[in-house]
């Protein structure tokens, strides 16, 4: 386990000789690092030479101890959660962002219809990845807020929380995030990786399933680059104490056949009904899986459960509990536009971040933090990759209340996707990559 830092006087260091040891290839030390993040946490180091700093681990890169440490300092900014008291198991999953990865909302419910307690802390998308806070605000009445009090409490009577992170947690990530968005420095492994397990260690969940996406409409582009992100998180979660498994998953292809809010929570709904897409029913199950067996639960079949409709009565339960309506008609958009393919074929190829791109620019997501969302826009898609196509037929339907996105929406779709002649071959991409432990 990871040591808990402990407080730096004021004057320990310096922030010009941190920013040298590290321009310079060096190692940080154990104080440096618990100084620096104190003292740019509590406004005593500037952005400019945190953004040096932040700069200089990009480019000469952090070690495993520098990452853990780091990783510790940030947690020791803010509070730290415990579900000790809870009379079950806990079990955490955090994905890096994807198209259409709407897995949380059937995954959390079937989780605890299982014997395990899911407190998912989740965010709001920005970008062309889709938020699990904004997808769960289309259902109406739903609360993304709740106390601590009220966590637990959800926690032991549903077995479920999907809600909104505290600004206790991390607080020190909060402000590091802001800067690196606007200083070049997001692709910082080290970074990536210290500001996910910061919150999710000092959230105090018992296991925790990561699913790292990989492909075009992921963050991490390459295999290579989603291993690496993969064993850091997990070695940083193993140091803490929390026992945690990556499953790196395809990204190529968007999950499912819808991406917008209120679109993938009806599809969610269909998977816990007992359809829905075979992909995202596929991923489910299989994160169900790690979820469990990381907290000791090895006797029961996520897959039976899912289909004996009890996962469904966890979501009924867990939707109602923050405030929503789970009968509730979910949000339409005024308007819908289609797209219909231009030959006949083989569909070998559907983009994911063309496809996301294109729900973003209909209204689904956002570009600052502090825009608004059409809950009803986005983009569902009549065909996947190795279905058989004939021209005319619809391929996609885009949803949105303002129908001057259109036009943008489908440049972001042209070229997005690719028809073969009738006949060519098709080879499957698998959608579990790799698993890391």
């Amino acid at each position: 386990m990871t040591e808990t830092p402990a407080p730096v006087a004021d004057d320990a260091h310096d922030v010009i000789e941190v920013i040298h040891a590290k321009r310079d290839g060096g190692e940080l030390s154990d104080s440096q690092i618990d100084w620096v993040i104190r003292a740019y946490t509590d406004g005593r180091v500037a952005d400019e030479q945190m953004a040096a700093l932040n700069m200089a681990i990009l480019l000469r890169g952090m070690g495993r101890r520098e990452i853990a440490r780091w990783t510790a300092a940030m947690i020791a900014t803010g509070e730290r959660m415990s579900f000790g008291s809870l009379s079950r198991p806990t079990a955490d999953k955090h994905s890096t962002g994807g198209v259409g990865d709407k897995i949380t909302l059937p995954l959390a419910p079937l989780v605890a219809a299982c014997g395990v307690a899911v407190p998912q802390l989740s965010g709001r998308g920005l970008g062309h990845t889709g938020g699990t806070l904004d997808k769960l605000e289309s259902i109406p009445g739903w609360q993304a807020s709740l106390s601590n009090e009220a966590m637990f409490a959800q926690l032991e009577d549903v077995g479920a929380v999907i809600c909104a992170a505290g600004a206790g947690l991390a607080p020190a990530d909060k402000k590091l995030y802001a800067l690196r968005d606007v200083t070049g420095t997001v692709e910082s492994i080290p970074l990536i990786a210290s500001s996910i397990m910061s919150k999710k260690i000092a959230e105090g969940t018992g296991a925790l399933v990561l699913d790292v996406k990989v492909g075009t409409g992921a963050f991490m582009k390459s295999l290579a680059d989603a291993q690496e992100l993969a064993r850091t998180m997990v070695d940083l979660g193993t140091d803490a104490g929390v026992r945690t498994v990556a499953l790196l998953t395809d990204m190529s292809t968007p999950l499912g056949r819808t991406a917008g809010n209120a679109l993938e929570v009806a599809e969610s709904v269909e998977v816990l009904a007992g359809g829905g897409p075979a992909d995202v029913v596929e991923l489910t199950v299989a994160l169900a899986r790690e979820m469990l067996a990381g907290a000791g639960v090895t006797d029961v079949d996520p897959a039976e459960v899912l289909a004996s409709g009890r996962a469904m009565d966890v979501w009924r339960a867990m939707i109602a509990a923050q405030g929503g309506d789970p009968s509730a008609a979910l949000p339409l958009a005024r308007e819908t536009h289609v797209v219909t393919a231009p030959t006949s074929g083989v569909l070998t190829r559907l983009d994911a971040l063309a496809v996301g791109l294109a729900a973003w620019r209909l209204g689904a997501g956002r570009e600052r933090k502090e825009d608004p969302v059409q809950y009803g826009a986005g983009v569902v898609w009549h065909a996947r990759p190795g279905d058989v196509v004939t021209a005319g037929q619809p391929l996609f339907t885009l949803h949105t209340d303002t129908p001057e996105r259109f036009e943008r929406a489908l440049a972001a779709l042209s070229g997005g996707y690719d028809i073969a002649p009738a006949g060519s071959a098709y080879e499957p991409t698998a959608l579990i990559l790799d698993r890391i432990s």
